[in-house]
């Protein structure tokens, strides 16, 4: 007996030994699994229409095993974000840049996620012609508070950028331009606001401004809020009193039946056909002030459950446009936003 108890003791510390070098072993691959790293590249292409230079910037972002990158790229100036947009399913993105007139390094940079690191293009040189055209370029600043990646939300949440508009060539202007913001691209469940949502370009540099500096150096600026919605839950339990009370089946039991038998006797007694309509009448009046009512259905079982923002990644467009009562001048800006 002392032997058998003995032999079952030695099996159990093999067994707890073997399991206590079987857990690092099988910890060890979640550990050193790592996020891919990843390739930017970028080429850009410049149009020029009535005064002005437009920059189609393509950029393709691909893992070290070849496949696509998932997630939002940015296109920036010496830091500056001037757009961005989400990646297809070929991690891929066209995005549109309004350039003012010079030459301009962009470049390309890839935010990543749980599955890719991180990675920025090399520079693509764009160049812009010169106008004399009153015109304006508008700019967003990336959310705030800061998130990683950039402009992450999470359902409920909201963040606050800030849209810039710089004056091209104002000096020209014989009135000021009044600029009228809006966005879309906006995934469900979710809104912005600007906060002003017109702005004022002057055709003199603004008495905000240090003297003698130029317009562009203190442009005009809007608050721009995301909100998200966070998903709530319906409303499971009933209240009390809706529970199922033995007085109303009483009264609504011998009712049916009343009803049922003024139908049968309707057919031998007309005066028993008026009564039976008014009966039905009755019948439709009390469901549509009980439970067939939708208002009974909302006090008695609570509002349906709210639906959350969805998770994913989105091209925002922010659209700025102005109008003299002739032409219009519209301008935007593309960012991507992430919602977790």
């Amino acid at each position: 007996m002392r032997g058998i108890v003995c032999r079952a003791l030695r099996l159990q510390l093999v067994a707890a030994i073997g399991i206590a070098l079987a857990i690092p072993a099988l910890a060890t691959p979640a550990e050193n699994t790592s996020r891919q790293a990843t390739q930017t590249a970028i080429s850009v292409e410049t149009h020029d229409q009535a005064g002005r230079t437009r920059a189609t910037v393509a950029v393709t972002v691909n893992g070290e095993d070849g496949l696509p990158a998932k997630g939002a790229v940015t296109i920036s100036e010496h830091g500056n974000p001037l757009a961005g947009a989400a990646l297809n399913a070929r991690g891929e993105a066209s995005i549109v840049v309004a350039l003012p007139a010079g030459s301009h390094t962009l470049v390309a940079e890839y935010a990543g996620n749980a599955t890719h690191l991180g990675s920025v293009s090399q520079s693509a040189v764009a160049e812009a012609q010169t106008g004399t055209t009153p015109n304006f370029a508008v700019s967003v600043s990336n959310l705030s508070p800061a998130s990683t990646p950039a402009n992450t939300l999470i359902p409920g949440n909201s963040g606050t950028a800030t849209v810039t508009i710089t004056p091209q060539n104002n000096a020209t202007l014989t009135a000021p331009m009044f600029v009228t913001l809006s966005c879309s691209g906006l995934p469900d469940e979710s809104a912005c606001t600007f906060t002003p949502e017109n702005l004022e370009i002057l055709a003199s540099t603004p008495t905000s401004c240090t003297a003698g500096s130029p317009a562009a150096s203190c442009p005009p600026t809007s608050s721009m809020v995301i909100t998200t919605q966070l998903g709530s839950q319906g409303v499971t339990q009933l209240r009390q009193h809706s529970r199922s009370n033995p007085v109303a089946l009483a009264f609504l039991v011998p009712g049916a039946l009343a009803l049922g038998g003024l139908a049968w006797g309707a057919r031998r007694r007309p005066w028993l056909n008026r009564l039976s309509l008014l009966a039905l009448l009755g019948l439709v009046t009390m469901l549509g002030t009980t439970a067939c009512n939708p208002r009974y259905d909302y006090l008695n079982h609570g509002p349906p459950p709210n639906p959350a923002t969805p998770a994913g990644t989105y091209t925002i467009t922010v659209t700025a446009q102005t109008s003299n009562g002739v032409t219009a001048i519209t301008n935007n800006t593309t960012f991507a936003l992430t919602v977790q």
